[in-house]
Order: C-alpha cells, then sequence, then structure tokens
C-alpha cells in the first residue's frame, strides 16, 4: 500500500510540492498440515519385501544374519561355510523339504503288495444259515465280534526304551591298547607304574596286571582312560584267560540269614 504525502516549501516566492510515496509490503505464511497417511486395503504381494530396520534400539548398527562379508583383500571372510549355514537355518529347511518329499513320495506310492491287500480285504459282515422255518434261514453277523466283557480299570501299558542301555553299546578300544601292550597307569594307587594289558573285557573295561610278583600291580579291570600305551609289546598268543571275565570279579555276599529258622533249628549234640 503507498500513501501519499504532500509538503510545500517556499523559495524566492515560488512554491514546490513533493510527493513521496511509502511502499509496506506484505508477506503471508501457508502452513501445510500433514495428511494421516492411508493404509491401503490391497493384499500386499509374496514377492515384496518388508525392510528392516538398519540400526538396533540400543543404537547400534544391525547386521543381518543372511549375509556374509570379507575381512580382507585376501578373501578372509567373516563366517566360516558351517556359521553361514547355521546362521541362516538352512539344516531346518532342508530337513523339511526331506521330510515334505518324503512324504509327498509315501502317498503317490502304490506297491504291488499294498494294491494286493486291498484286493484281500475281508468282509465286515458275513452271512450265516439259521435253523428254523420262521427264522428267515440266515443272518448277517459281524465277522469280527467285539468282546462281551470289559476289564473295570485300564492296565498299564508297557512302553519300550527306544535308547540302548549302557550294557548293550558296542565297546570300542583303542589301537593302542591291544593285549599285551606295556601301559603307564596315570591315576589310583599304583599311578606311574607300568602294567601289561591281558585281555578285553565285555564292560568295555581293561584287564591288566603287573605283574603283581614284580611291582605290586595285581590282576585288576581299569578304564582305558587311566592307561597310556607304549610302544612296548609282549606276546600272549599262547596263553588263555577264559575264565576271567566280568564275573569272575563280581563281589560274592553272604546270604543274610533268617532269625525265625535259627530258633527252631535243632543242632545235633555230640
Amino acid at each position: 500500500m503507498s500513501t501519499p504525502s504532500a509538503k510545500t516549501a517556499t523559495s524566492g516566492g515560488k512554491s514546490t510540492t513533493k510527493t513521496t510515496t511509502t511502499v509496506v509490503k506484505t508477506t503471508t505464511t501457508t502452513v501445510t498440515k500433514k495428511q494421516p497417511q492411508q493404509l491401503s486395503l490391497t493384499p500386499r504381494s509374496v514377492s515384496s519385501k518388508t525392510k528392516r530396520p538398519k540400526t538396533r534400539p540400543n543404537g547400534k548398527k544391525a547386521i543381518s544374519s543372511h549375509t556374509n562379508r570379507e575381512l580382507n583383500a585376501g578373501g578372509l571372510m567373516r563366517f566360516s561355510r558351517g556359521r553361514m549355514f547355521q546362521r541362516r537355518a538352512l539344516h531346518r529347511i532342508n530337513k523339511w523339504k526331506g521330510a515334505q518329499a518324503k512324504l509327498q513320495g509315501d502317498k503317490t506310492k502304490k506297491t504291488a503288495g499294498s494294491i494286493q491287500k486291498k484286493k484281500q480285504r475281508k468282509p465286515a459282515s458275513v452271512k450265516k444259515p439259521v435253523g428254523g422255518e420262521r427264522n428267515g434261514k440266515q443272518r448277517t453277523v459281524l465277522a469280527k465280534r467285539f468282546p462281551r466283557y470289559y476289564p473295570t480299570e485300564e492296565r498299564p501299558k508297557k512302553f519300550s526304551a527306544k535308547r540302548k542301555t549302557f550294557g548293550s553299546h558296542a565297546r570300542r578300544f583303542r589301537s593302542t591298547l591291544a593285549p599285551g601292550t606295556v601301559v603307564i597307569l596315570l591315576a589310583g594307587k599304583h599311578a606311574g607304574k607300568r602294567a601289561v594289558v591281558v585281555k578285553h573285557l565285555a564292560s568295555g573295561l581293561l584287564l591288566i596286571t603287573g605283574p603283581h610278583k614284580l611291582n605290586g600291580v595285581p590282576l585288576r579291570r581299569i578304564n582305558q582312560i587311566y592307561v597310556i600305551g607304549t610302544s612296548t609289546k609282549l606276546d600272549l598268543s599262547t596263553a588263555k584267560f577264559d575264565n576271567l571275565d566280568d564275573k569272575y570279579f563280581k563281589r560274592v555276599r553272604p546270604a543274610k540269614k533268617n532269625a525265625e529258622k535259627d530258633i527252631f533249628d535243632s543242632k545235633k549234640e555230640v
């Protein structure tokens, strides 16, 4: 906007008029409000991937578990192949794929035996002749009858153990602990002494001896983790140790005497 202003001045009998105009600038600011985002109701396609945040809540950089990177120019990777196999959980995917393929194969697979079994199925009901003129001559009866009496209490089911017990495990011995090998004892009363491996027992223990006459190590059983094999070996091919087994070392405990029987026992007087 402009506002005219007039000023008069007299100089030498002449009057002069000057007009001045003032210009006022007005600035207008427009404020735009952010409209809320409209959620699309259209279903997201399968191929579209959601963007993961680049940083974690604690401020650290988020590292994808599916990526691997080089540490130097020599080709040294941050994670090994086995570690990446574990990070990507490929073992679960492969296991699931194998199970699905096996399941699909079992569904579609038809063997000659299964087809023959289908053909040889016995009928559920059988017709049996019935005596009497007014009884209809025959009657339909179930081929497999249901039991007439049922137990009042359910018997506990016996479940077979899937895992083998320790007694049925396969025993393995080190190749350096063959019969006749001189070994060094590492623990126990005779630690540091030498002994000879006599036999491998079925329980997985070694049968050793000093012999007792030479160094005081008796005939005893020992676990193979407590011995070290040496290069010295003795020839025991002619010796026989058939009677020496785990039963040989079983402790014999005396039977408990019954007090009631002792009262009525009659001893002969001499």
